[in-house]
């Protein structure tokens, strides 16, 4: 079995934003699996279907960005999973739009999403997908940038990048991450 869980901040008023990509990322494999978000009885909404055979638990926390690692801690308990079957999808300052990348571990890179994650896991061992959004903000206007939507001009790129993104998820509940690294980056 295997989670995916799509960073970002609960709200309507974060819908469509950079910083929400990750939920955009779990929302469109739900799609492709014909699976809606629910109850996960804790900080988090889970969709649970099958791919390939294999069980595959989207989660999607309902604390705000920077608070995630309480989610994810909650539902490794719940659902008796390593953290290394676990992926972690967000967006990334230091990648250019659309651009994709996936780590087994690492560091939080600045992100205090995954921060978060690190220091409640007591960890860094755990994979990740990061999306890039860019970092075409003026200096100290980085929130402003984060929670802002993808430019026009950023669209098509960023939806096709989506796609790519879902489909390396998918790949890492199938075949695991040294192979989706090997195919995906």
């Amino acid at each position: 079995m295997s989670i995916i869980v799509g960073l970002g901040n609960i709200g309507s008023e974060y819908d469509n934003t950079r910083h929400n990509i990750g939920f955009d990322i779990v929302d469109s494999i739900a799609e492709t699996l014909s699976i809606t978000f629910g109850p996960g009885g804790g900080p988090f909404v889970v969709a649970e279907g099958r791919y390939k055979g294999r069980k595959v638990v989207l989660a999607k926390p309902t604390t705000f960005m920077n608070r995630s690692g309480t989610a994810v801690k909650k539902l490794l308990a719940k659902y008796n999973t390593d953290k290394k079957d676990c992926l972690v999808v967000y967006d990334d300052l230091n990648l250019a739009v659309g651009t994709n990348r996936m780590k087994a571990r690492g560091s939080a890179g600045g992100h205090n999403g995954i921060k978060d994650i690190i220091e409640r896991l007591g960890s860094d061992d755990f994979p990740r997908l990061r999306f890039g959004i860019g970092d075409d903000f003026k200096r100290g206007r980085q929130v402003d940038f984060v929670l802002s939507p993808f430019d026009e001009d950023e669209i098509d790129e960023v939806k096709k990048a989506i796609k790519h993104a879902h489909d390396a998820a998918l790949s890492f509940a199938t075949v695991g991450i040294e192979r989706t690294m090997n195919y995906f980056n």
